[in-house]
């Protein structure tokens, strides 16, 4: 398998197994009645720092639990000017790869540090997704083939499913006036962690019958005749014909406003501009029906001009094409046809984040695509949170069908509480003529590392948080606190782990301490303690491991 090479590359390949581990610091949480101090327990998080560290931070409770993962990273396109830093030239990755790759950042394109900055960043959204779970990745131009290529590496060629091409802006919209050619498409990888994972939906309706919604009624047919390139032109006047909307059918028609390109890209636009734009000023709001055009068997065309000189361009209505079977009018069907959600994405979450929201149609489909609107205890993953979209496309889901799928944001700019919590906010209670999904969620702060740079137990660090981070590095599976007794974690395969630990100090394993504490029948015994003063003779007949604090505390 072909593989990339760049510049740091050797120094950051096992990275993300030298991720320093931060404790998660709770700020709040939030319902639909307001903020509070305690935890919701809704499971629903947005969290605010580094999203490598954490990611780290969310392994204990998470390795292996992820259904679904979206990201939506930074292109790299060298723009600095949007609300989402679209440039690795960020002071926090600047920093880490100073730290991590060297004196070789200095040689650093921005191309190299894009691809240090994503690798290990790969490497544990895999750690975190389910078996039978999939990753959604947003991409333009600019990297896309080395993210495929990384890709490939980190989770395996033979798990790369499909590349998406997104359609989110107009053909005739100008993008930049020094470009020669104009993106209107993006692309969107997918791939699985493994193949337990079976796509919910192979082939999608891409842009159904929603728009099929006119129909031209004629009401006094009495048309003036008039014969344009041989065909005979019925026209209409506003008293003689009446257009109604109704639910969609196929058997109506799609209102089409003839502008851009469409002046002189198709038939359609190429007839209007010949025979009805310089009748605006005479025939405003006339209806004319040419016969003999489209392919959508309704046997011609409906042309609208204008009410008034005001508005510049006229429509014209058209069927379901019929040589697109199941209405689909795009030519294949991994790719997705969504300018009109994305020109109207501003509007969704009542929080401004100009160039780069996701629409919540695009994720729904995401969901229906990976099989999440069919599991309704799912975990979503997003850790690069923007402005909140995923969060908003789940509570949406869930208000749709009563689920309790989760969601997991990581937001490390200094938006993250203004723009992408305060987004999940208004969702949640509802905005303008928007009604709230009902839900909640906590938010975190990425805290203080566990351990020093010496290696040592930070003395700051919350002792659950410690017995969360040993339980896992035995057991990989999440911790269960157990109030009843501080010093035993556990059983898991009939071994019973204890840390004896108390007030920021690590104590000694001795006869006593064991008497004290050792409650719990098993066949082996794994005890965490600062030193121990038992024989080795009566740790080999009882099955007794000791473990130092913290030398034995296995990094991960």
């Amino acid at each position: 398998m072909p593989t990339l090479h760049w510049i740091g590359k050797e120094k950051i390949i096992c990275h993300h197994l030298e991720v320093p581990y931060h404790v998660l610091e709770h700020r709040y949480g939030f319902t639909a009645n307001g903020m509070q101090e305690e935890n919701t327990g809704s499971g629903n998080m947005i969290i605010h720092g580094d999203n490598l560290e954490a990611l780290k931070s969310l392994l204990p409770q998470y390795e292996g639990k992820v259904k679904c993962i979206y990201i939506d990273p930074p292109y790299n396109t060298g723009n600095e000017g949007w609300i989402y830093n679209d440039n690795v030239n960020h002071p926090k990755i600047n920093k880490w790869l100073g730290r991590v790759v060297g004196k070789e950042t200095d040689d650093l394109t921005r191309h190299d540090k894009w691809l240090c900055m994503m690798y290990p960043r790969l490497k544990l959204l895999r750690r975190l997704l389910d078996e039978d779970g999939v990753i959604f990745i947003s991409i333009n131009e600019e990297e896309q083939a080395s993210l495929k290529i990384i890709l490939d590496e980190v989770f395996g060629l033979t798990n790369y499913l499909t590349m998406f091409t997104i359609k989110l802006r107009h053909e005739e919209r100008i993008l930049k006036g020094d470009k020669d050619f104009h993106e209107v498409t993006e692309q969107l990888f997918m791939y699985r962690k493994s193949s337990k994972f079976r796509p919910h939906k192979k082939r999608y309706d891409n842009t159904s019958i929603g728009e099929y919604v006119h129909e031209v009624i004629i009401t006094d047919d009495n048309p003036v005749i008039h014969l344009m390139d041989d065909k005979q032109v019925k026209e209409y006047a506003p008293t003689q014909f009446e257009i109604k909307k109704g639910d969609p059918q196929p058997q109506r028609l799609k209102k089409i406003n003839i502008r851009g390109t469409l002046k002189d890209g198709n038939s359609s636009g190429r007839f209007y501009m010949k025979h009805f734009n310089s009748l605006v000023q005479a025939k405003p709001g006339h209806l004319f029906s040419v016969p003999d055009m489209g392919d959508d068997g309704t046997g011609g065309r409906f042309f609208l001009l204008p009410k008034n000189e005001k508005k510049a361009n006229g429509d014209y209505f058209q069927g379901v094409p019929q040589n697109r079977p199941d209405v689909k009018e795009v030519p294949y069907p991994n790719y997705f046809d969504l300018t009109d959600e994305f020109n109207r994405v501003g509007y969704e979450g009542n929080v401004d984040f100009r160039f780069g929201k996701k629409p919540v149609a695009f994720l729904t489909r995401l969901f229906e695509i990976a099989g999440i609107h069919k599991q309704p205890d799912a975990i979503i993953l997003d850790s690069f949170g923007g402005s909140g979209s995923t969060a908003h496309a789940v509570l949406q889901q869930n208000k749709a069908d009563g689920g309790k799928r989760r969601f997991i944001l990581i937001e490390m700019e200094h938006y993250a509480e203004t723009i992408t919590a305060e987004r999940v906010k208004q969702v949640i209670r509802g905005y303008g003529k928007t009604s709230g999904t009902g839900g909640s969620f906590d938010l975190y702060e990425l805290g203080e590392p566990l351990f020093n740079e010496d290696g040592q137990l930070n003395e700051n660090t919350d002792p659950l948080k410690l017995k969360e981070y040993i339980w896992f590095s035995e057991t990989r599976s999440p911790y269960k606190n157990n109030d009843s007794d501080p010093a035993y974690l556990g059983k898991h395969n009939d071994t019973a782990y204890y840390f004896l630990y108390s007030n920021t100090e690590a104590l000694t394993l001795s006869y006593d301490t064991l008497g004290e504490h050792v409650k719990e029948k098993a066949e082996r015994y794994v005890i965490y303690a600062g030193s121990c003063l038992l024989p080795e003779s009566f740790m080999l007949k009882y099955n007794i491991e000791f473990k130092k604090i913290t030398g034995d505390i296995a990094r991960f």
